[in-house]
């Protein structure tokens, strides 16, 4: 009969080997293998256009967004600033070789009880903001850090090229990493949901430091069919400078070419403007 020492033995040795079989089903995070491996950055990306709306979201004419904005300046959370009204108008390029750089036409407002806060638009030559016309040094440096996400329309097209990354995750959802290098040789990252192929996250470097944008809440536009991220937020070497909301959206209806020519004010009823701005 088994002494009480080997009784012990025997127990202790059958609860390590329950433990050892336990670990053994166990994968590694840094063994785990890459969601279908085999899929190309190019293939990733259309896949990605066709879930957006296909021909008609990789070469929308125009955009019209209404919404909401919360604002922080260099993201000092004692500068936040609420847009009550925050509004978007875009005329898209039709090709676009160079992605950090102002393409089309945009006009962004931001107000607050009535209130302009700021306002930036671009004509397709000149820049402007709530005074008026922008000198041409000063509005290369705000474009630069506005324009980005776009060149992902164009990522198939001739003289563009596409790289695999590591896959990754965006706020929990596992995500393909592409790098989009365009003819002008700038490059940007973009992470794509590897479930249902949504445009999760864009990021590029700018002369403020390293910018990302986190999409979520994606709707669609119907007649035509047209994904929107209604959700957006504005990240500046890791700090949080915009988190827009998109309540309302149009898609290819017509905007007057005046609506992006901004006139100097007479009398200032402009309050300090606030933080980033972005298209």
């Amino acid at each position: 009969m088994p002494s009480v020492a080997q009784r012990k033995y025997a127990l202790l040795f059958s609860l390590f080997l329950s433990l050892c079989a336990g670990l053994a089903t166990l994968t590694p995070v840094s063994a785990a293998a890459p969601a279908d491996a085999a899929l190309s950055g190019s293939a990733i990306v259309s896949r990605a256009h066709e879930v957006a709306g296909g021909a008609v979201w990789q070469r929308p004419v125009t955009l019209h967004l209404r919404g909401r904005a919360i604002v922080y300046e260099n993201g000092v959370l004692a500068t936040r600033t609420v847009a009550d009204h925050y509004e978007m108008w875009r005329v898209f390029p039709q090709w676009n070789t160079t992605a950090h750089n102002p393409s089309g036409k945009v006009r962004i407002d931001a107000s607050s009880g009535g209130k302009t806060l700021f306002q930036i638009a671009y004509d397709g030559n000149n820049t402007y903001n709530q005074n008026g016309l922008v000198p041409g040094a000063k509005a290369s440096v705000e474009w630069s850090e506005a324009f980005g996400f776009g060149i992902i329309r164009f990522a198939l097209d001739k003289g563009f090229s596409i790289t695999r990354l590591a896959d990754d995750q965006v706020e929990g959802h596992p995500s393909f990493n592409v790098s989009v290098r365009d003819p002008a040789g700038s490059t940007t990252l973009f992470w794509i949901d590897s479930k249902n192929y949504a445009i999760r996250k864009v990021g590029f470097d700018t002369p403020r430091g390293w910018h990302e944008r986190i999409y979520s809440d994606f709707k669609y536009h119907e007649h035509p069919h047209f994904q929107q991220a209604t959700h957006v937020r504005l990240f500046y070497r890791g700090a949080l400078t915009n988190d827009i909301t998109w309540e309302q959206y149009d898609v290819n209806q017509p905007i007057a070419d005046s609506v992006f020519v901004i006139d100097a004010p007479t009398t200032s009823q402009v309050e300090p403007a606030a933080g980033a701005k972005s298209p």
